[in-house]
């Protein structure tokens, strides 16, 4: 056994995010600006795949300037973010009938114990989901799924699709946000791959990467020259349509306007007759003619849906039956473990790399220490090792008959290796174990890279090289501290001039009006992600109410559960942590959201549109954005002859301005649009 210590790990992983960094910025660099790609685009997405695999595994890593909080290179132009009118949820999965039974019992108990048929069984595409927004019956605007609340707008490159109408039929509703799947057929993969190599050239992966790289590309032509496909699967935002009970009608009533449906949907009436539907797919997923990697099972009825409602991440109606994924063996070089931001002790594999589902895999999560007894992987084993769910490896087992004599069974470590040597922890009914430290180090600087990350404070040049400077160098102990940093002091360390400082300091300052839910996402709460943070923000308003909201008001929240419910009231429970929140009220944070009570603003920019580009003195983007919509207004993110008027901060964006001039359209500073919020005017 290797006993290597969490220092160890975490340099293995940091060496390896850095070098993707380095090398996805350099394609970026040559694809975007020189326009002359050094890789296809299926090997440029498997390098993205890997490393927001990696920065997901190692959280304490991420930073908010590397390349995959980003799409594009310099000119950051390529594609504007569209916010979703509804999230764009992932789905839960199930492995195995057991799976699928247990999400079924758990949906009867949802609607009165009583069964959940009819059922939609539909295939799992193995594409790009989108949502295609349609006004009065026009294509108005296509968008990525993103992180499920702001994805990219791909609105030219979604028109080159044949199957989608840029018209709908006779009948369309007045909105109508169409969610599918963009894929490649199998036939359109191997002649494109055939025509490469004939041509000398390096061929594509697989149809998923080459699909996503296709409608990905800054040229909309080479988009359409990829012949890529769509199959419609659902809706977001309606207004206007006919009263649809089911979703087989939702289907129905989306192929009459004109919108591609796949023809292998089926209606079935229970978790007996899906699971036939399930085991037959499977038996000849490779039939078809395009690629699958599992069957969706959905609960029918419109009405039961909404009263089974949804988690932060996934609705309960509905659930993803996942065929196994490809599979590889490969040796097991040792077994180490990561301790993350928020304390969770997290068990890795490190392997000898081995490429599977489209890439190469070097590392591997083996989630928690009953899994490692469960698979019984010792250091030296040879392993199979599989993408689950085709994006995230992981070890499946040990291949028993090769197997070295003597080998002996690993132990999970009992004490954390922060100098304290805190002691690994795991309360019943967890199975993860955490170091409680409060000031371990591995933690700290982990906490801090993530409350200045995009999703949470949006500081941007505080990145995780900067951190662990600011913290060996005592700038910094805790979150509460980044609003303390003694900005003279940091003038005497090499490499921060009066541009850098200033820059920093402002970025700091500009992140005290960053909204409630971006706040709770930074103090790093256990099961605490966006949604459930825009979910309590919403509810309750205010952080110092829901501080004192007891386990019972928190999980009564829609999309908070009890586990989540009593993290948060755990958390907040804690002294230090109460401590590090007045830091955070004394340096003038915002500590509040708004609510239907003090949402009353005067709707000054009712049906008028808002273009916002670069940075503002006393707004954040975000503040800003809300700022138009709590006016009734619309923040959007290309400008447009539509376009009111364009608010200019430091930096701003070179195409929006270029368009502004084009046509015409107002460019003011903040002042203007301070005026603009209060009387809807320009002046």
């Amino acid at each position: 056994m290797s006993d290597v210590t969490e220092d160890h790990a975490r340099a293995i992983a940091a060496v390896r995010i850095e070098a993707l960094r380095g090398e996805i910025r350099e394609h970026n660099r040559r694809y975007y600006e020189e326009d002359e790609p050094s890789i296809p685009d299926s090997e440029w997405d498997a390098l993205m795949v890997e490393l927001r695999s990696l920065e997901t595994e190692y959280r304490e890593l991420d930073a908010p300037d590397s390349p995959s909080h980003s799409v594009g290179g310099t000119p950051g132009v390529q594609f504007a973010a569209v916010v979703h009118s509804l999230p764009m949820m992932s789905l839960d999965n199930a492995f195995t009938f057991a799976d699928l039974e247990a999400w079924g019992q758990r949906a009867a108990r949802g609607v009165g114990a009583v069964p959940v048929g009819p059922l939609v069984c539909e295939l799992k595409f193995d594409g790009l989901a989108i949502s295609i927004r349609y006004e009065k019956g026009r294509l108005v605007r296509a968008a990525t799924r993103g992180n499920g609340r702001v994805g990219e707008d791909v609105t030219a490159n979604v028109r080159t699709i044949a199957d989608v109408p840029h018209r709908l039929g006779k009948g369309a509703p007045a909105v109508l946000e169409v969610r599918g799947e963009v894929y490649m057929s199998l036939a359109v993969f191997t002649a494109l791959n055939d025509a490469l190599r004939a041509a000398g050239e390096r061929t594509y992966v697989n149809p998923r990467n080459t699909a996503a790289g296709s409608l990905r590309q800054k040229d909309p032509t080479m988009t359409a020259s990829r012949n890529l496909s769509f199959f419609s699967y659902g809706v977001g935002e309606v207004q206007g349509a006919p009263p649809l009970q089911s979703h087989a009608e939702t289907l129905e009533y989306l192929g009459s306007l004109g919108m591609p449906v796949n023809p292998e949907m089926r209606v079935v009436e229970d978790l007996t007759a899906a699971g036939k539907y399930i085991e037959h797919r499977e038996e000849h997923r490779h039939d078809l003619p395009y690629e699958i990697d599992g069957v969706v099972v959905k609960v029918d009825s419109i009405e039961r849906q909404r009263a089974l409602g949804s988690t932060s991440h996934a609705p309960k109606w509905a659930i993803a039956f996942k065929f196994p994924p490809e599979e590889r063996t490969t040796r097991l070089r040792d077994i180490q473990v990561s301790i993350g931001g928020k304390g969770k002790a997290t068990p890795f594999a490190v392997l000898e790399p081995v490429f599977v589902g489209g890439s190469t895999v070097g590392v591997a999560t083996l989630h928690n220490e009953d899994q490692v007894k469960a698979k019984d992987v010792r250091p030296g084993d040879t392993v199979i090792v599989r993408k689950a769910g085709d994006v995230i490896p992981e070890v499946v087992g040990p291949v028993l008959a090769e197997r070295p004599k003597g080998l002996a069974p690993w132990v999970f470590p009992s004490h954390c290796s922060c100098p304290e040597h805190y002691p690994l922890t795991r309360e019943a009914g967890d199975a993860a174990h955490y170091c409680r430290n409060p000031v371990c180090p591995i933690q700290k600087a982990g906490w801090i890279e993530h409350f200045a990350s995009r999703e949470a404070m949006d500081i941007e040049g505080l990145g995780e090289s900067r951190v662990q400077l600011f913290v060996e160098q005592g700038f910094i102990n805790d979150i509460g501290d980044v609003y303390s940093i003694d900005f003279d002091r940091l003038r005497t360390l090499e490499g921060f001039g009066d541009l850098s400082v200033n820059n920093l300091r402002a970025a700091i300052e500009n992140s005290k009006t960053r909204p409630l839910s971006a706040l709770f996402v930074g103090l790093n709460i256990r099961h605490v992600r966006g949604v459930a943070a825009e979910a309590l923000a919403a509810a309750f308003g205010d952080l110092d109410r829901i501080m004192n909201s007891s386990e019972e008001q928190l999980a009564a929240v829609n999309g908070i559960g009890p586990i989540t419910a009593h993290s948060v009231y755990e958390y907040f429970a804690d002294e230090h942590h109460r401590a590090i929140v007045e830091k955070l009220r004394a340096a003038g944070l915002n500590f509040s959201a708004p609510t239907d009570a003090n949402t009353l603003l005067e709707q000054t920019l009712t049906g008028k549109s808002v273009v916002i580009t670069g940075t503002l003195p006393n707004y954040s983007r975000e503040a800003a954005e809300a700022a138009v919509k709590a006016r009734g207004g619309k923040a959007t993110g290309s400008v447009s002859k539509n376009t009111l008027a364009v608010v200019l901060g430091d930096s701003p964006g070179a195409n929006k301005v270029t368009k502004a001039e084009q046509l015409g359209v107002p460019m003011i500073d903040e002042d203007a649009f301070n005026h603009l919020l209060d009387t809807g005017e320009l002046r």
